[in-house]
């Protein structure tokens, strides 16, 4: 895709991410018990997974259809989609659970007991980068 001048460049990247994000959990759905034990969904999930249970596709699922939803509003911060409803808020919500997630991680790992402190290192970094892109975006709308 050839990005027209004057488009939001970082919240394109921002989609990019958001992108990226879904088609892992996809790739979870697809792939199975490998997949979430690489990208850190704990051994309880890939368990599940292994057994042929629902619940992980059906989890899995929905936090899909989000990074999805995300990607469309990062999209139409582009310029690149239509605007979508709420548009500046939106974003903004979705800036704010990134940098919180990358930052206050502490406050999730008891939640996660089985995820490593190298998934919790490494995935937070990851979060407040894109939700530093997110909000670099942000300042461009």
């Amino acid at each position: 895709m050839n990005i027209k001048s004057g488009t939001n460049k970082y919240m394109f990247l921002g989609a990019t991410c958001n992108g990226i994000i879904a088609l892992s959990h996809i790739g979870c759905i697809i792939f199975g018990e490998a997949w979430y034990r690489f990208l850190g969904a704990g051994e309880k999930m890939a368990q599940m997974a292994e057994k042929g249970m629902a619940y992980p596709t059906v989890i899995t699922s929905i936090i899909t259809v989000i990074f999805i939803i995300w990607m469309l509003y990062a999209l139409s911060g582009t310029g690149l989609i239509p605007k979508l409803p709420l548009l500046r808020t939106g974003l903004s919500i979705i800036t704010a659970i990134y940098i919180g997630r990358g930052i206050f991680f502490f406050l999730l790992m008891p939640y996660f007991p089985g995820n490593s402190i190298l998934f919790w290192i490494v995935s937070s970094a990851i979060c407040l980068i894109i939700g530093i892109i997110h909000l670099l975006g942000l300042t461009q709308l």
